[in-house]
């Protein structure tokens, strides 16, 4: 608590009812440089020997396969027209065989709910998984152009 020096009405010291905040903002401002200079030095830096590579530049990402429906049940990897016995065939040679890969559907819509989840169950009966449905952006649904 802080006093006033001059006496008022006697030898009484007058308490004041401010309270001086300047300590407190002079510690906290030290605290933050503590702080910011501390931090970085807390990250593990695990000094290492690595190895070099010979490739000149990493691995290219895989171009995605993509799979349309039309309105009329045909079927297509990418461009090409494809039979439906013969599609997961055809998608297994696309992707190497990679079950895990991700291929992009797309259909008309005017395709009805039935028969695009039909079309997803041979995709899952063919053992993929990972779908994803292409549209087009900024058409509101349900309205016509």
């Amino acid at each position: 608590m802080a006093f006033s020096s001059q006496p008022a009405d006697g030898d009484d010291l007058n308490a004041l009812a401010e309270i001086n905040v300047t300590p407190f903002i002079d510690v906290m401002l030290v605290l933050l440089i503590i702080f910011m200079v501390a931090a970085p030095l807390s990250t593990a830096n695990i000094p290492l020997d690595l190895p070099s590579t010979t490739s000149s530049q990493p691995t290219p990402a895989p171009e995605p396969i993509t799979v349309s429906l039309k309105s009329d049940n045909q079927l297509y990897i990418g461009d090409k027209s494809v039979s439906r016995a013969r599609f997961i065939a055809e998608l297994d040679s696309g992707t190497h065989g990679d079950k895990d890969a991700r291929i992009f559907l797309r259909a008309d819509k005017d395709i009805d709910y039935a028969r695009l989840m039909t079309f997803m169950d041979l995709l899952r009966d063919g053992g993929y998984t990972k779908v994803a449905l292409i549209g087009l952006p900024g058409e509101a649904a349900g309205t016509k152009p």
